[in-house]
């Protein structure tokens, strides 16, 4: 895995589904990942999964029916693993194939889609879990080498000129509504981190018992000709 200078003190790996969801966020800490090396041909369940749109959801029922290669049964096995270990404690995890994510071309000097570094937000405790099988892998961004763009000057001003109105609460009620302040750009030399194929992560959200700073990730540029099948929750 590539690192920045910062990694090791924001992004910490574990060596068990149970270490990532039992050790807690703390100091720097808002990215935990469980690094490994998985066995099968995911990129075999991508390509025949149907995907009429740009993205579609896979139930179980629709991975039990694909034919599959005894490569590619080693593949679904690992993802229902993955996806009852997740059950099992209580999330609700989602399996997508995904073509590309839709862009938001409202705002072309502030994008809002998830190809933009953000952080999730949630009003109850919880986390966000992923790992992609196959594809691009999405990137995070240390929190110290990201800037909220609400709050860079010439953003925030062309921000204000969209509400036509003065700073204020209504003002801050406006960046929530339309999730500007969600949204993030990364400094200059800042050095991103590729989540990588296979590790499943777990990483901070924004929510009012979080003690650490919610993780600023985002999706990948997808590779032309090539599906992601990603697991999310």
């Amino acid at each position: 895995m590539k690192k920045s200078p910062l990694a090791t003190t924001q992004f910490k790996n574990v060596t068990s589904f149970q270490d990532l969801v039992n050790t807690p966020f703390q100091g720097n800490i808002n990215a935990l990942c469980w690094k490994r090396t998985l066995i099968g041909d995911f990129s075999e369940i991508a390509n025949k999964l149907i995907c009429t749109g740009t993205l579609a959801t896979v139930s179980i029922e629709e991975l039990l029916t694909l034919q599959l290669s005894e490569q590619g049964k080693l593949a679904r096995e690992t993802l229902l693993h993955d996806m009852k270990l997740l059950e099992a404690y209580g999330a609700a995890p989602i399996l997508n194939v995904i073509e590309n994510y839709e862009r938001d071309e409202d705002l072309p000097w502030f994008p809002t889609d998830v190809y933009s570094f953000h952080v999730d937000r949630s009003p109850i405790a919880t986390d966000t879990f992923l790992c992609t099988y196959y594809g691009a892998a999405s990137d995070i961004l240390p929190n110290n080498q990201a800037a909220q763009k609400i709050l860079v000057p010439e953003i925030r001003t062309a921000l204000k000129k969209l509400y036509q109105g003065e700073e204020g609460t209504g003002f801050e009620a406006f960046l929530n509504e339309y999730f500007f302040d969600l949204h993030y750009q990364a400094k200059p030399n800042a050095q991103p981190i590729n989540l990588e194929v296979g590790n499943l992560w777990r990483l901070a959200v924004d929510h009012p018992e979080s003690k650490v700073l919610p993780c600023v990730h985002r999706a990948p540029k997808e590779k032309a000709g090539e599906r992601r099948l990603l697991l999310i929750c």
